[in-house]
């Protein structure tokens, strides 16, 4: 099965990367739109959807205020990753979201689908 990657970027009307980085970094914050529940070890995060969904990631990479890469544990293409980053927009001030993930090419559209619906959960979520 053929895998794509992914890019997808979105305009927050955000004026606080505290609150932006702590929505994307934090289990609280990644409980208010991303997942159900999250529980976080250190290098380890937990993510719970509903009662059953259950979902292992390691974060591979970050950078304080910038990105976080995460790394399903089941996943069989250890080279496969999510990546949130936020990059601010210096003449609005405005921060722009960008979300690169993975898929096999015949879902391509439901992971953009699902990606717009938790963004505008986080928007709503945190009144960007």
């Amino acid at each position: 099965m053929e895998r794509q990657k992914i890019h997808r970027e979105y305009l927050l009307n955000a004026t606080s990367k505290n609150i932006l980085w702590s929505a994307i970094s934090t289990p609280t914050g990644l409980e208010g739109w991303f997942a159900d529940k999250v529980q976080s070890d250190d290098k380890i995060v937990t993510f719970y959807w509903g009662k059953t969904e259950e979902r292992i990631a390691e974060i591979v990479a970050v950078r304080a205020f910038y990105f976080i890469r995460f790394r399903w544990l089941d996943d069989k293409n250890e080279r496969e990753y999510f990546e949130i980053k936020m990059t601010n927009n210096e003449l609005t001030n405005d921060f722009v979201l960008e979300v690169t993930d993975f898929t096999d090419a015949h879902d391509v559209a439901d992971l953009c689908e699902l990606w717009d619906s938790q963004i505008e959960t986080l928007r709503r979520t945190c009144g960007f």
